[in-house]
């Protein structure tokens, strides 16, 4: 299914105290460019969710925003200092002994002395923050997939409505190019019997001349491509992969043999119905850009 590059999603798990929130947006871009921003305290997951991202999203700018929060009671650890307390009792002894004071050293005190006791967070479970923040992870990339394809869509029939246009252009330049060479062939005998000023003329030499012009004006190579292209448009919006690099290649193409035969066709509704499917290429080449 066709996806476009435009996309936003949000996914949130919470489970034992702890809770997930991703969010995802995603623009345009030639290539895939992930960024991800996730708190420096699980920061270790962070290529974990850069291959997730990856692995589901081939093109685009895509920025990843994690959040997380953890209110586990067992979140916490309280650590003692032992060789610091030590040093603190051992120099109120020596003021106590030295001059004479009150013996009051207690747990209370010494605890109360900077740095004995010390509050860190507990060392996270790599495997278990993974397996909750995958949960709010997937939900967030899904959401996106989704509002990729409702887009590309959109895109979809777009592409198609603008391909059946310009396959009619190109049939009505099919018909009209027989024509050409017919015209051709009459104002040049007209010409020669001005210049000549006599109603007889060389019809070998005004053949020879009609065959020249003729194989030198003919589309019918690039014409035969070109539907072929249409073709080809219509088959790779149906395939069930990213497919903006090779439409962006198909349109090139097109717009190669059009350019062709603009060159060629001498011929004035030729040229304007040429100018017109030169217009719907470029449309269909500016909404490429968008497309996964």
């Amino acid at each position: 299914m066709i996806r476009s590059m435009t996309g936003f999603g949000r996914g949130e798990y919470e489970n034992g105290g702890r809770k997930y929130v991703v969010e995802i947006k995603t623009v345009n871009h030639r290539y895939a460019d992930i960024f991800v921003k996730v708190p420096r305290q699980i920061s270790f997951i962070e290529d974990r969710v850069r291959q997730t991202v990856s692995k589901n999203l081939s093109r685009g700018k895509i920025d990843v925003f994690v959040n997380y929060e953890s209110n586990e009671e067992n979140s916490k650890l309280v650590l003692i200092d032992e060789v610091l307390a030590e040093s603190y009792i051992n120099a109120v002894r020596f003021l106590r002994d030295n001059f004479g004071l009150q013996d009051d050293i207690s747990t209370s005190l010494i605890s109360r002395f900077p740095d004995v006791l010390k509050v860190e967070k507990a060392e996270e479970d790599v495997d278990e923050i993974w397996e909750g923040l995958k949960i709010a992870l997937d939900e967030a990339i899904s959401c996106v997939i989704k509002m990729r394809e409702n887009e590309g869509e959109g895109l979809k029939k777009d592409f198609l409505k603008k391909a059946a246009y310009v396959e009619s252009l190109v049939e009505e330049i099919s018909k009209r190019a027989p024509e050409v060479v017919k015209d051709y062939k009459q104002r040049l005998e007209t010409r020669i019997k001005e210049l000549l000023e006599q109603q007889t003329i060389d019809e070998s030499r005004l053949a020879m001349e009609v065959a020249i012009f003729a194989d030198r004006c003919s589309i019918d190579e690039e014409l035969v491509r070109i539907k072929s292209h249409i073709n080809q448009l219509r088959e790779i919006l149906d395939m069930d992969q990213p497919i903006g690099r090779k439409l962006d290649f198909l349109i090139q193409e097109m717009n190669r043999e059009i350019n062709t035969i603009g060159s060629k066709a001498n011929d004035l509704i030729i040229t304007k119905n040429v100018i017109e499917i030169k217009s719907e290429i470029e449309k269909i080449r500016e909404q490429i850009q968008n497309v996964e």
